[in-house]
């Protein structure tokens, strides 16, 4: 049977959550999946709990050298792709894997090439009680605003981590950005393109830095930076 849907799970020091999000991957039904799990260069433990309890349930796990980011972990991975559709999946439990196939059902439906899952889509965005900061709130409006101007979408949360693709077209995209900025980054060269991103509503349970939240604030001034970058240069 041919693989619908390659899993992307960059791993970097989630010992407390990866094997809880690999279980409720492989929980999802009715979809031939492929997991590929990168871990970059995790200290905690995570690579013991990787070689020793998840190794035998997925289809690749790859291991960087050096902690190189989160969109370095992806283009680790890109290569490797053989569903018809792949998704990034953090290693956390901010996202819900039984998101998958209502994602699907509309790229099939649509005939989509690409397919975000909005966190804020139908909510009130400075009110939802999903996210853990206001500050954060404000930071993803802005840089979905500034995406939606430079690169007229009308997008309603830009970086989100559920990015759906139709992976011949994902393959073809040269990433550069080894960090967070793989978001900003892959938007604006989907954009450039010429493609009009859709959205469909998921369900989104964020955590504190105190839980292991690792995007900061610099983050957000590096994806301001690409937005304007790519925009500007190819």
């Amino acid at each position: 049977m041919k693989t619908l849907l390659s899993i992307i799970v960059p791993v970097f020091n989630e010992k407390k959550t990866i094997e809880k999000i690999i279980n409720q991957i492989l929980k999802v039904k009715y979809i031939n999946k492929q997991i590929i799990i990168v871990d970059d260069f995790s200290t905690d433990g995570t690579r013991n709990i990787l070689k020793y309890k998840i190794q035998k349930k997925v289809d690749k796990i790859l291991y960087h050298k050096k902690n190189l980011g989160k969109g370095a972990a992806i283009q680790t991975a890109q290569r490797y792709l053989t569903g018809v559709y792949t998704i990034i999946q953090d290693a956390d439990l901010e996202y819900n894997p039984k998101d998958y196939q209502k994602m699907i059902k509309k790229m099939r439906f649509e005939k989509l090439n690409i397919l975000y899952g909005s966190r804020v889509l139908g909510k009130k965005r400075y009110s939802s009680k999903h996210f853990t900061s206001k500050l954060r709130i404000f930071f993803n409006h802005l840089l979905t605003e500034v995406t939606n101007f430079l690169y007229r979408q009308n997008l309603t949360d830009a970086h989100t981590c559920y990015k759906l693709f139709k992976t011949d077209f994902f393959k073809k995209i040269k990433l550069i950005e080894n960090g967070f900025a793989f978001c900003p980054e892959i938007t604006a060269k989907f954009s450039k393109l010429g493609y009009k991103i859709v959205e469909i509503p998921i369900s989104y349970k964020g955590r504190t830095y105190k839980e292991g939240k690792k995007i900061s604030y610099t983050d957000g001034i590096r994806a301001l930076f690409v937005l304007i970058k790519y925009k500007i240069f190819n």
